[in-house]
């Protein structure tokens, strides 16, 4: 298995980053440092080598740092499956213009766009935001999700774009009393393709990963097994009928429910009402009737298997960014997970605020500090 790893990270302007240069060689680092001195940032940097709006789904203004030059950049030196390679994205504030757009560099030369860093590198993460995963509204599940099937299909985030587009304007064509019939029905067979897309990518992301999480199972692992389920109209299509039959049922639905979303102003039908469902395995409950801590080992344990799940469906293994992971584990799971972490395969990236956090990290392992604008390596 092929496992990228980033070598040297350079960035510019971004967020609290004027200028930095750091170089990284083990494949388990650690960054330690205070709050608020941008350890996240740098995982932030780390995400946006992936398609997407990166872990913190900032707009690309708000990354850029507070008076600087109102643009910034972010290049990435690594080894990867097609040998070494230079990534490099950011913006450029140009005169005149409202909304920056985002520039896209590969081995120096323009790019269309960051998903062709999916041939170089993959990315998985976990942020503190995620804790409340389980207890929290749909809309985070679905985001999650989305995420999850980002990282093995790159091209699921332009299908996922085209659908709320899509949604913007069979809505702003319900706005009038008579909308255009033509305009509608057509509207309506995009959301139709679009939606019955997007429902079959997740399930088969969220199938392969629960098969993958029950032949590795294990019942007394300090990061308990997850099952899985997508619960939603547009998905239980997809399981009833192919997908031709699937969207002219959701096309039907659409025609027919046309007053119900006037009234509510908003499109009801589609996968952007589905959830997934998440159960504890070993204690078969909802994970959101477990304890807070069981809910983070449960978290880290799915994450974890995602990260098993891209390294088998892209052929490398992904670049893992953890935030803050180890914050609420109680000695035993920290160190459990620093175990598993080490045998991962894939090169990670951890952050923390207290370095006595990181006193059991393996041999094979870097600290770092991080100081306001500076990276540099612990003393070993």
């Amino acid at each position: 298995m092929i496992a990228p790893r980033v070598t040297r990270l350079r960035l510019t302007d971004f967020r609290s980053f004027p200028e930095l240069d750091a170089e990284f060689e083990p494949m388990l680092i650690a960054l330690c440092g205070e709050n608020g001195v941008g350890k996240t940032n740098l995982l932030e940097a780390l995400s946006l080598l992936a398609p997407g709006r990166g872990l913190r789904r900032a707009a690309l203004v708000d990354m850029a740092r507070n008076g600087g030059s109102g643009g910034f950049s972010i290049v990435a030196e690594l080894v990867g499956p097609l040998g070494p390679a230079v990534l490099g994205t950011g913006i450029e504030r140009e005169a005149g213009a409202s909304n920056p757009t985002r520039k896209t560099r590969l081995n120096g030369a323009p790019a269309a766009s960051s998903s062709i860093f999916s041939e170089h590198l993959r990315v998985v993460w976990m942020t503190p935001s995620l804790d409340g995963l389980f207890n929290g509204p749909p809309g985070e599940r679905r985001r999650f999700v989305d995420r999850l099937v980002l990282a093995v299909d790159p091209g699921h985030a332009s299908r996922a774009a085209a659908l709320e587009q899509a949604l913007r304007s069979r809505n702003k064509l319900l706005e009038d009393v008579r909308p255009d019939p033509v305009w509608l029905d057509a509207v309506e067979r995009q959301v139709a393709e679009l939606g019955v897309a997007i429902a079959s990518a997740r399930r088969e992301t969220i199938e392969r990963l629960a098969a993958l999480i029950a032949g590795r199972r294990e019942h007394g692992s300090p990061f308990p097994f997850a099952e899985l389920a997508l619960a939603g109209e547009t998905d239980a299509l997809i399981v009833e009928h192919n997908a031709l039959e699937a969207e002219d049922r959701m096309r039907k639905a659409l025609r027919d429910t046309r007053q119900r979303d006037r009234a509510a102003g908003r499109t009801l039908t589609g996968p952007q009402t589905s959830d997934l469902h998440v159960w504890h395995g070993p204690k078969g409950i909802e994970a959101a009737r477990a304890s807070t801590g069981e809910q983070k080992a449960l978290l880290i344990g799915l994450v974890l298997a995602h990260a098993h799940l891209v390294a088998q469906m892209s052929g490398m293994a992904p670049l893992v960014l953890l935030d803050e992971v180890a914050a609420h584990l109680d000695p035993s799971r920290r160190n459990a997970l620093f175990s598993v972490l080490a045998s991962l395969g894939c090169q990670v990236f951890m952050t923390g605020a207290d370095q006595a956090m990181f006193g059991e990290l393996p041999e094979s392992a870097r600290l770092f500090h991080v100081s306001p604008g500076k990276v540099f390596p612990a003393p070993k």
